[in-house]
């Protein structure tokens, strides 16, 4: 079949978030099942000169937008075997950054009515357009209510997926006429409505012919009042339009055994790994020290990832374990000064790195030997799966997409590639984590986990292959 992504974000073009790893690496699973499958994303400044420079200028349509017609150019770049297109117009994403400006409303309504506006002129007729959370979410919307009476788009269907259903992209009631071309009939508790605005999520949720979240357990807890954010009920009243299928992880990059990255290559080897580890503390300046166990979070620092848990207690671990902590990642200043100044207190022990890189991201999988994820909520997660790729134990708790790929390990049959607790609690993280600590010192068990985590199966592959079975559901009803 022929798909059309659209997103704000893909690897290796432009990323704030788990989002676009999976824009960069599902099209290349569907692709090798068959699939045609093309991305089209927004131009943004922020994208580097080494891909600027080589996208072929198609030509440029105008959009849209209420009352106006903007410029649209139309930039194309085939990379690792997938055609990208991207919206060019520098008013709307000729900016520092991603998001977070005051005109995200009008930004994203120009790119939804855009990736709609180009296909003609790009000669690209989707089967299935699969949007991808709430700056792609007004497609299905705009489809029904602009181009359906064309015959070019008529057997277009659309797939929505949340990713983190927290953000849903809402705004004033005057959107709706203004910049979206859409009347009342569009602004009911069935459509846009949402206690008096305009709620972009909601429409992909109405509109689209099939929903998808991020993780299984994700889909069960968003029809909750406490995950919901006010689309519980609507979420409930999707039955079997809405699906739950895992992210994978781009397994050719994330290797240890061929990450250029990483200080020592590995497969499976634990005296390896431990040779990263020493690595890892000589560059941060930690005590080297091969045995004693190195727990780490590379993590956004905002509240959502758990972090009110790990400050609770993480002064007691450091006092009275052998253990060494590692932190990588920025966020809210409250959290970055708490490590910092933790950090001071605990010299010899604890190593805030107050940043965020790639490469050392990476050192870390390869160093670490547990890999902690308290979140409070995690509609899948991609850091747990690298993780588990690069043989570092999860400590997680047992929310969204962490539910459904940890599975806690039991001493007595040998299965489980982690640990796990269940109630937002400091002292429960603080024991499960004492736990992995206990069994890293008996390498009989360890070994065994190590072995589950390393060899399972992350790629994309199996969700691919669900993704692909509904794209053929919908087409074929």
């Amino acid at each position: 079949m022929r798909i059309l992504f659209a997103a704000a974000e893909a690897v290796p073009f432009i990323k704030t978030g788990g989002l676009a790893d999976v824009i960069g690496a599902l099209p290349q699973a569907l692709s090798r099942s068959g699939h045609d499958v093309r991305v089209v994303l927004p131009k943004y400044r922020g994208i580097s000169a080494q891909f600027r420079d080589q996208m072929e200028h198609l030509g440029e349509v105008y959009v849209p937008v209420g009352w106006r017609s903007q410029y649209c150019g139309i930039e194309k770049l085939v990379y690792d075997g997938i055609t990208y297109y991207f919206i060019d117009n520098e008013y709307y994403f000729g900016r520092d950054s991603v998001y977070g400006y005051g005109d995200d409303g009008e930004r994203f309504a120009f790119f939804n009515r855009g990736v709609l506006q180009i296909l003609k002129a790009i000669d690209f007729q989707p089967d299935v357009i699969h949007c991808h959370d709430w700056h792609a979410a007004l497609i299905p919307v705009l489809l029904d209510a602009h181009y359906r009476y064309d015959l070019f788009y008529y057997e277009m269907r659309t797939v929505f997926t949340i990713h983190n259903l927290l953000y849903q992209g809402i705004f004033p009631y005057e959107v709706l006429g203004e910049l979206l071309e859409l009347d009342n009939r569009y602004f009911t508790m069935n459509g846009l409505e949402y206690y008096g605005k305009v709620n972009y999520m909601k429409g992909g949720i109405v509109y689209s012919d099939h929903v998808t979240t991020v993780s299984p357990t994700y889909a069960r807890e968003i029809q909750t009042d406490h995950y919901g954010y006010g689309l519980n009920g609507l979420l409930q009243s999707l039955g079997p339009k809405l699906s739950g299928i895992v992210n994978g992880i781009d397994t050719k990059s994330y290797n240890p055994a061929t990450d250029s990255q990483i200080a020592v290559k590995y497969r499976s080897s634990m005296a390896k790994k431990k040779e990263n580890k020493v690595r890892l503390q000589e560059e941060l300046g930690l005590p080297v020290s091969a045995d004693t166990p190195l727990v780490a979070m590379v993590t956004r620092l905002v509240d959502s990832k758990g972090l009110d848990l790990v400050v609770r207690v993480l002064d007691e671990m450091l006092t009275f374990e052998d253990m060494q902590f590692v932190l990588l990642g920025t966020g809210d200043s409250q959290y970055e000064h708490w490590f910092r100044e933790a950090e001071q207190r605990h010299p010899h022990k604890l190593s805030a790195q107050i940043t965020f890189s790639d490469a050392l991201s990476r050192k870390i999988y390869a160093s670490s030997d547990i890999f902690l994820m308290p979140s409070n909520f995690e509609p899948c997660g991609i850091s747990q799966l690298l993780a588990l790729r690069y043989g570092s134990i999860p400590v997680v708790r047992e929310t969204g997409g962490l539910n459904d790929t940890v599975h806690a390990y039991n001493e007595f049959t040998g299965q489980g590639n982690g640990f796990s607790f269940t109630n937002i609690n400091a002292h429960d993280m603080m024991h499960t984590i004492r736990r992995a600590i206990s069994f890293y010192r008996q390498p009989e068990h360890w070994n065994k986990i190590v072995k589950n985590a390393t060899s399972g199966d992350y790629s994309w592959n199996v969700s691919a292959q669900e993704y692909s079975d509904i794209y053929k559901q919908i087409t074929t009803q």
